[in-house]
């Protein structure tokens, strides 16, 4: 199927270096609250790349928990393929895809583990039929079919039908420790703004890119 000629022209909202906060995370929040504003659909979803200790990419998309100034945090099992990519090879990006608002966010940096305590507060703040789910899937593993997963759902929640549901020990978070972020406005005739933050000391530089 020939795509060359599907094509959408970017409206001219244009993106300013006099309008950029000196933090990237200040600028994200800004930006995500106007995405949240908008009503876009999970807004917080994101795309993760990684790759493996051979160099092997591979992407897939991921909820975003909460940010600050120490990062981006997505929680996750312990034992998926991607937290093994991590374990081989820690650097990964991420991707907003903010399409309605012909905005991209792009991050690269390096991805840590919280610690118990953070993995435990957000697990105990989820609906209690997450919490269970986190136990029954072991997540990137083969399995013959869904009836096993609901049968394995039915054992967990006998377990604990009484009482919390513990955190389990294969599942926690990971913090995205930023190196440099991208805000991309898409522009007519594709003239696009983006600004490049790049992590300098304890502040950071912020280049404008070519389109």
């Amino acid at each position: 199927m020939d795509l060359s000629d599907f094509r959408k022209e970017y409206s001219d909202r244009g993106l300013h270096r006099e309008d950029l906060d000196v933090s990237p995370m200040v600028q994200f929040k800004t930006w995500f609250q106007q995405a949240v504003e908008l009503g876009l659909h999970e807004p917080n979803a994101m795309s993760l790349a990684t790759a493996d200790a051979l160099g092997r990419p591979l992407l897939r998309t991921v909820l975003l928990k909460y940010f600050d100034d120490g990062g981006f945090v997505f929680f996750t099992n312990y034992e998926s393929r991607k937290a093994r990519h991590i374990a081989e090879n820690p650097q990964v990006s991420l991707l907003f895809p903010w399409i309605t608002l012909e905005r991209q966010v792009i991050v690269q940096g390096r991805a840590e583990k919280v610690s118990t305590a953070e993995s435990l507060k957000y697990f105990t703040s989820r609906p209690r039929e997450s919490q269970l789910g986190a136990w029954v899937s072991s997540q990137s593993s083969v399995i013959s079919s869904r009836k096993l997963l609901m049968q394995k759902l039915g054992e967990i929640k006998d377990k604990f039908s009484h009482g919390e549901i513990p955190l389990p020990s294969f599942w926690g978070g990971f913090r995205v420790v930023p190196e440099s972020i991208e805000f991309w406005q898409g522009g007519p005739a594709r003239i696009h703004d983006r600004f490049l933050y790049v992590k300098a000391g304890d502040g950071w530089d912020v280049s404008r890119l070519s389109p």
